[in-house]
């Protein structure tokens, strides 16, 4: 077990699953990344997304614990614990009424209490928590979970299980994934397929993650139905997806990647469902020669991409974005026009945000041209599509 000792920091992938929780952590240089345990001297990493309310008083179990007291009915189970939450009802437990993301923090409390035989969470640098699908629903709970949780950190971030997949498979050994290569994720009647793959044409190498979901047979049905010399084979195979840990280790490498990015993050970039497809620039002129500046990178969270800069503007008020598309490959120019532009030349304040995944607002400000012309308080709003 690796143990983080002294004046050293713990990273903590943290998996959030509709039915099941994993946790993993390494130390801040990254050299080994283990997954927790809940049962000791075991690899039983899969920890239930549940708890349990004692009857009758305030004390509560979660995880393997909350199933058992639940089933000798000493306890009353709440499960989907990410589900109810993301529903936002309240919940009527005996006499009580419970808030679900309230339920949903304690659920973290106690499972990130599972880091005491490494670390306290005072030690902790950053949290990195992946789950199914991070949306902005998702991400609005999870806010408000760890906002709870009052972490002693300002490091925690959130991202989707297909790019955790992908954080860990570009963190191994290049022949484990420069080719195409799957994932199997087998949870409750579901089997998930992931499959990853790089476009080496491209400078940074774009990558994909091609997910297809399909209902699959339980354990127990398959057992009842193979036969006793394929049964053995059929149960190590579904014990090895289902016990899968590669999100939360990927956790861990993507919030690494974040604080201190590597090489490897600088030569591939991933576009998931929720990551900006383009580079976004403008052509500018600086010291007296042309030059091209970076606004908004591919392989952000379009949510979350943002520029802002100040620049003078020239003739009638037309702006130019440069838009480099990384999965068509191609380069496009897109025009605004600023309608009734004051002057020949203005300092212009400009603003950029995503409405939409292609969708790009971009705001303008007339900030005059110093004692020549004073501001009009002018403002424009402009719509661009990416592509």
């Amino acid at each position: 077990m690796l143990r983080i000792g002294g004046n050293q920091k713990l990273i903590v992938g943290y998996d959030l699953g509709w039915d099941y929780a994993q946790i993993s952590y390494c130390n801040a240089a990254g050299d080994q990344v283990e997954t927790v345990s809940s049962v000791a001297g075991a690899e039983s990493f899969s920890i239930p997304t549940v708890l349990c309310k004692k009857v009758g008083v305030n004390q509560w179990y979660y995880g393997k614990e909350a199933i058992e007291y639940a089933k000798e009915n000493q306890g009353i189970l709440i499960e989907n614990l990410l589900r109810i939450s993301l529903e936002g009802e309240p919940l009527q437990i005996e006499e009580g009424t419970y808030d679900p993301v309230a339920l949903l923090t304690l659920f973290f409390k106690r499972t990130l209490g599972m880091l005491s035989g490494v670390a306290g969470t005072e030690k902790m640098e950053a949290l990195m928590i992946t789950c199914d699908r991070m949306d902005e629903t998702v991400s609005a709970v999870l806010d408000k979970v760890t906002a709870n949780l009052r972490l002693k950190t300002e490091h925690v971030a959130y991202q989707s299980r297909q790019e955790s997949y992908y954080q860990y498979l570009i963190h191994q050994q290049g022949d484990l994934w420069k080719e195409p290569s799957i994932l199997f994720d087998y949870r409750g009647n579901k089997m998930s397929v992931y499959r990853m793959e790089c476009n080496k044409k491209t400078k940074p190498v774009v990558t994909f993650i091609h997910r297809e979901e399909e209902e699959f047979p339980s354990r127990e049905s398959l057992s009842a139905q193979a036969d006793i010399g394929n049964q053995v084979l059929d149960q190590a195979f579904l014990k090895l997806a289902g016990e899968n840990n590669l999100f939360c280790k990927g956790a861990c490498y993507g919030m690494l990647e974040q604080i201190r990015p590597s090489g490897v993050s600088r030569e591939y970039v991933f576009l998931g469902d929720d990551k900006l497809k383009c580079n976004v620039g403008m052509n500018v002129r600086r010291q007296g020669s042309e030059s091209y500046l970076a606004l908004l990178d591919a392989g952000t969270d379009w949510k979350k991409a943002t520029a802002g800069m100040e620049f003078y503007l020239r003739g009638e008020g037309e702006a130019e974005f440069v838009v480099t598309s990384l999965v068509g490959g191609g380069k496009t120019v897109a025009a605004v026009e600023l309608e009734d532009f004051p002057g020949d030349v203005t300092r212009v304040k400009m603003t950029l945000s995503m409405k939409e995944e292609n969708l790009m607002h971009a705001h303008f400000e007339d900030l005059g041209f110093g004692e020549f012309r004073p501001a009009e308080n002018k403002t424009w709003d402009k719509d661009v599509l990416l592509g």
